[in-house]
């Protein structure tokens, strides 16, 4: 009996220190985002696959509030000492985390372990500087236009708009034909200001759009931006436009049939065709007839890698990243989000299995970014301090929108207030 006590005292001393030696081998990998609703369940499936296939890596995910939060939290961690090992940032984000100090270029840590080559051109493009990837591209999308076709078959429409000529002239018939109270409406307003001026080549800044050098002023005062405003401005006057806020609210607008087209993120694809009671269509976005051809810019996050941590866990991270990147988890998140599937390896996947000629409206959007040229002005914008200039031209917008200003007025005070931005960054952050 005594004999038999020792033997099973010492198996469940060795089982313990197995489990311990196994625990101390794990690498715990911190991940920050900002992905509420039904992505954090995309994302959470994407982080218990990786762990299910990683004896020896343990990545938690965890929810840290809107995109500004998180940015603002993960910087404040890397300043506290307590650092994530990886944080999801929004594209507006890109030129503060490169001046942050508190980032390790993920081209420094992956650069022949992962193949960048493999990333679709546009969105490596945004997130490169001078051809050196400095964040995982993760969820990148891009605006498009939604239409209601029962509305448009309400009102005689046949075609789909092509131009913002053709949005006027659509939208009075749907209105005329009492098919819905408004033509259009969209999200984002100072996204898609910043979406014309790359789909049709146009600077927003200066110093190729903060890509040959930081920028210090914006174009915002110049004709272009003034015609966009203008036109929209007169399109609000007509009812034409309905203004949708600033972010998502214009979905609900659409969807409850109000109005007919929405000009809105690829992000909500998923949850606009799932929630529609109406056979919903996707097209390129209306460009501006006589103006140059640029290309729709990309939007969405990227995943940045935070300082402070250990040799073995960067390569954990790199690990993680080349799972993110695999076809079959690229094909998963794209299906399950509606972003795009940023490998060419998946767009192929997923052509072979006739994805996208059975889903016809997860296509336009891929199809639009990859139509364009690739210049600077078409690769997007980089700013200091890019989420306060936003709210100042969503500001300009409203303006003009509601009256208080014309549309020359709100982007003359908006690009003064812009430039000073830029200027008082440029004075913490140098050249």
């Amino acid at each position: 009996m005594f004999k038999k006590s020792i033997i099973i005292l010492t198996l469940v001393t060795l089982f313990t220190f197995s489990a311990a030696m196994v625990s101390a081998q794990t690498i715990e990998l911190e991940f920050w985002h900002a992905m509420s609703g039904g992505r954090t369940a995309a994302v959470e499936r994407i982080v218990d696959g990786f762990n299910a296939e990683h004896d020896d890596i343990n990545v938690t995910a965890q929810f840290t509030g809107s995109y500004a939060e998180t940015l603002t939290q993960g910087i404040s961690a890397v300043r506290s000492g307590n650092p994530p090992h990886i944080i999801q940032v929004y594209e507006v984000g890109t030129q503060t985390m490169l001046d942050s100090e508190a980032i390790v270029p993920v081209y420094e840590i992956a650069e022949g372990k992962i193949d960048f080559g493999s990333v679709i051109q546009p969105i490596l493009n945004y997130y490169s500087v001078d051809g050196k990837l400095y964040s995982m591209p993760f969820n990148s999308s891009t605006a498009m236009l939604y239409y209601n076709k029962d509305a448009f078959a309400e009102a005689g429409i046949e075609t789909v708009p092509g131009t913002w000529a053709d949005i006027e002239e659509m939208g009075l018939q749907i209105i005329e034909n009492d098919a819905a109270n408004h033509g259009l409406s969209f999200g984002w307003p100072a996204w898609i200001l910043e979406q014309m001026h790359a789909y049709h080549n146009q600077p927003y800044a200066n110093n190729d759009n903060g890509r040959s050098g930081r920028a210090s002023e914006v174009y915002l005062d110049r004709d272009f931006a003034k015609m966009v405003l203008g036109t929209w401005t007169d399109l609000v006057e007509k009812d034409v436009i309905a203004y949708g806020g600033r972010e998502y609210s214009a979905n609900q607008d659409f969807l409850a049939g109000e109005v007919a087209m929405l000009i809105q993120s690829t992000s909500s694809l998923s949850s606009i065709i799932e929630s529609a009671d109406f056979e919903v269509g996707t097209t390129f976005l209306p460009r501006f007839e006589g103006q140059g051809i640029g290309n729709s810019v990309i939007g969405g996050a990227s995943l940045w890698v935070m300082q402070g941590h250990s040799d073995a866990e960067y390569e954990a991270v790199v690990e993680f990243f080349k799972y993110l990147s695999s076809t079959d988890v690229t094909i998963q998140w794209h299906k399950d989000t509606g972003y795009f599937p940023a490998t060419n390896a998946a767009v192929k996947t997923l052509m072979d299995n006739r994805w996208f000629s059975d889903n016809p409206n997860y296509l336009t959007a891929f199809l639009q970014v990859l139509s364009g040229v690739q210049s600077p002005a078409a690769n997007g914008v980089l700013l200091g301090n890019f989420v306060e200039i936003r709210d100042i031209v969503d500001t300009a917008v409203e303006e003009a929108f509601t009256g208080v200003s014309s549309a020359e007025e709100a982007l003359d005070k908006a690009d003064d207030q812009a430039d000073s931005v830029l200027e008082d960054y440029t004075e913490l952050f140098g050249n």
